[in-house]
């Protein structure tokens, strides 16, 4: 497959890349490990309400990358979730990146958007099998769970953003922690008890339980001193946190800086056509924000388009004035 640029990373500044990419008229396809876009505002705060993205004076989480998705859908990018960038080879002027089972994308450019890295949820060890089964890391539609029992493992803020999210649409929501102290803001916290959820705390899910279709119906929770207690669940949202690093990327022949990558005022590396926008791209006074990527998006990509066609305008005029 063939494109004029690759994004790696579909968080927010990866998803402005790919509109900003369509109205600059190049092809290009978004390449992510996760399975939904939105990067970490998708899996670990889609409920949660961003303060500091222009123009909005609060804007959920979930409601910024749907609408990063709808601006680009009209440029029609190719999206590739669920699949991780392993390999970035240059050839004939251009680039091949190499994905997890062995698809090779051609781009005249990439752009990583990697923003502090790929995430892997941190594993539920009782829910090994269950994934996709009962089990999920983060909820991607709300009205998934409706009318279920929906029991969350975890003590962070993700856990009881979960909570609050669910409690409307759920029949019933229940947290389970292993300590009896919550890594999460009191002020979360206090929200959620109001709500009346409840919260087991010095406890573990010990066992996933199986009806006769397969399905869940139950999970074991050990208590800590030996007792126990088996929860209607017909879901587990397992929001143990996730770790991040640039994996492969690291690889690649980059200028690593303390997990990130450097870049010049273009946004290029140190690597011809390769460029990094976002959370993942370092320099000296870098404010790691939203809207800091927006505009490192743009910046990349105007940059790319004249790279990749050295008659193009680096300013391509105001959007406004594009009908």
């Amino acid at each position: 497959m063939d494109y004029d640029l690759v994004v790696i990373g579909a968080g927010p500044t990866g998803l402005f890349a790919a509109y900003y990419a369509g109205f600059r008229g190049l092809s290009m396809a978004v390449v992510d490990s996760l399975p939904e876009p939105g990067g970490q505002v998708t899996a670990m705060y889609p409920e949660k309400m961003i303060y500091d993205v222009g123009g909005f004076p609060a804007v959920r989480g979930r409601d910024l990358v749907q609408g990063l998705v709808d601006q680009a859908a009209p440029w029609k990018p190719d999206y590739l979730l669920g699949r991780k960038a392993e390999k970035l080879e240059s050839v004939d002027g251009g680039l091949e990146l190499t994905l997890d089972g062995g698809d090779v994308l051609r781009a005249g450019a990439v752009l990583i958007t990697a923003g502090i890295g790929e995430f892997t949820p941190r594993p539920l060890p009782a829910g090994d099998g269950w994934l996709g089964r009962g089990m999920v890391h983060f909820v991607p539609s709300l009205a998934a769970h409706a009318g279920q029992h929906v029991v969350v493992v975890g003590g962070g803020d993700s856990a009881f953003d979960w909570c609050l999210a669910l409690h409307p649409v759920a029949a019933s929501v229940t947290l389970v922690h292993r300590r009896a102290k919550f890594r999460a803001a009191e002020s979360i916290v206090r929200q959620v008890r109001e709500l009346g959820v409840r919260l087991v705390t010095d406890a573990e899910v010990s066992r996933f339980v199986e009806a006769p279709d397969g399905s869940l119906t139950a999970v074991d929770v050990t208590v800590k001193g030996g007792g126990e207690e088996q929860l209607r669940a017909d879901a587990v949202v397992a929001a143990l946190g996730f770790t991040a690093d640039l994996g492969p990327i690291e690889s690649w022949g980059l200028e690593i800086d303390h997990r990130a990558i450097s870049v010049d005022s273009t946004m290029a590396t140190a690597r011809p056509r390769v460029y990094a926008a976002g959370d993942v791209a370092a320099y000296p006074g870098k404010v790691k924000l939203i809207a800091t990527g927006f505009g490192e998006a743009a910046t990349a990509v105007n940059n790319i388009a004249v790279a990749l066609n050295p008659e193009a305008h680096l300013f391509p005029g105001h959007s406004s004035n594009v009908e």
